[in-house]
């Protein structure tokens, strides 16, 4: 199994221009500032929600065999997905995420270094040829980078072609995972963005390594998203039904 922990490779913010705003003296101030606020604010819900239930946690552990694999997931369930493969590391992943380029990327990428996280500064809309490759990069690095498959604006709940063509290209395997909290807030966003509430129970659904052929048009790769999308919807209700 490859395990990379050394993220001296990971690109830096500095590598991608910052999008739309430049990333003035005082927004570095007020960032430097705001990210120890950021990770205490997401330590809280990480340490007063419990995962009590993970079901199908050996299809990670089938996923890892040989390499790194492609965690996939709604944009609504980053909070708690992001906690569940960072803890991951205990059977040997190294997770990876993609961080927009823009300024307001900045304290998030601050946050997953905190927590040792490989970090990607691009965009699937405005970068996205460019971000399969860094997504390819990291891969052959032993980084599993994760995917959110609607995102970064949706339609929701809609898999995107990036996942596909990046098991494609590598030949590593995608996971799917879902979550369900007992007690949530679900914010009035395009995501429905999820952020469970504090001293509930969270129920995690992985689902089994889905390798891509070498070979595939479009009309299979249309057809293989429709089954990340079921795939995803059914890895929901299995957590919701095992939280009882």
């Amino acid at each position: 199994m490859t395990n990379s922990t050394d993220k001296s490779n990971s690109p830096s913010t500095a590598d991608e221009p910052y999008r739309g705003r430049d990333m003035t003296t005082g927004r570095r101030w007020l960032y430097a500032i705001a990210t120890p606020i950021g990770v205490l604010l997401i330590r809280f819900f990480w340490l007063t929600c419990r995962i009590r239930v993970v079901i199908g946690e050996e299809h990670a552990v089938e996923g890892l065999k040989d390499g790194p694999m492609i965690p996939v997931y709604w944009h609504q369930h980053q909070l708690f997905l992001t906690k569940y493969l960072i803890g991951l590391r205990r059977i040997g992943i190294d997770p990876g995420f993609l961080i927009s380029p823009s300024v307001d990327g900045e304290i998030p990428a601050r946050i997953a270094a905190h927590h040792r996280c490989y970090v990607i500064r691009g965009s699937s809309s405005h970068t996205g040829a460019r971000t399969l490759r860094d997504y390819y990069v990291a891969l052959q690095k032993g980084i599993s980078p994760a995917i959110t498959v609607d995102g970064p604006t949706g339609p929701a709940f809609e898999c995107k072609p990036g996942a596909v063509m990046l098991a494609q290209l590598s030949g590593r395997p995608i996971v799917a995972l879902s979550f369900h909290a007992s007690r949530a807030w679900i914010f009035r966003k395009w995501d429905r963005f999820v952020l469970p509430k504090p001293f509930s129970t969270i129920t995690i659904a992985v689902g089994p390594p889905r390798y891509v052929p070498k070979r595939i048009d479009a009309l299979l790769t249309e057809q293989l998203q429709k089954e990340i999308d079921v795939e995803l919807k059914s890895l929901y209700r299995l957590a919701r039904d095992a939280a009882g």
